[in-house]
C-alpha cells in the first residue's frame, strides 16, 4: 500500500523577499506586537477604571511617604482617566499594524509609563508591573518590521 506525498509549500508571494514568512523580521515581535496591542487596551481600561475611582473617592488611595511629584489625588485621577482612553485607543490601533499607530502607540505608552513612575508612591507594585508591561510593549512596538512596501 502507498502513501500520497504531501502537497509541495505554496510558493511565496510575487512582492515577498525570500524567506520573509509574512510580514516581520522577528516572529517574537509580531506576536508581541499582536500582545502588545492587547495588554494596551486591558491596561487603558485599568487605567479608566483607576482614574474613576480617584476621582470619585479621595479615601481610596493613601501615600507611601512624601515625594517631590506629589498631586492632589483628583488631578492623579484626570491624569490616569486621559492616559488610558489614549492608551486604550492607541492599543486598538496597534491591531491594524499602521506605522502611525506604533508611533502614537510609543508616546502614549511613553507618557503611560511616565504616569506609572510618578504613581509609584500610591500604588508600587501595580506601577512595576505597569512600567515592566509598557516596557514589553514598547520593545515589540519598535521591533516590528512590516513586510509591506511603504
Amino acid at each position: 500500500m502507498t502513501s500520497a506525498a504531501p502537497p509541495p509549500p505554496a510558493p511565496p508571494a510575487p512582492d515577498s523577499a525570500p524567506g520573509d514568512r509574512g510580514g516581520t523580521g522577528d516572529p517574537w515581535a509580531a506576536g508581541g506586537l499582536t500582545l502588545g496591542g492587547t495588554l494596551m487596551v486591558v491596561y487603558g481600561l485599568f487605567a479608566v477604571l483607576q482614574g474613576i475611582t480617584a476621582i470619585a473617592d479621595d479615601e481610596v488611595y493613601t501615600s507611601f511617604g512624601e515625594y517631590v511629584f506629589a498631586f492632589d489625588l483628583t488631578a492623579w485621577g484626570w491624569i490616569h482617566l486621559i492616559v488610558g482612553v489614549l492608551v486604550v485607543a492607541a492599543g486598538l490601533g496597534l491591531f491594524t499594524g499602521a506605522t502611525w499607530a506604533r508611533i502614537v502607540g510609543a508616546v502614549v505608552v511613553g507618557l503611560a509609563l511616565i504616569a506609572n513612575f510618578m504613581w509609584l508612591p500610591y500604588q508600587p507594585f501595580w506601577s512595576i508591573i505597569m512600567i515592566v508591561t509598557g516596557l514589553f510593549v514598547l520593545w515589540s512596538v519598535f521591533n516590528y518590521r512590516s513586510s509591506r512596501p511603504a
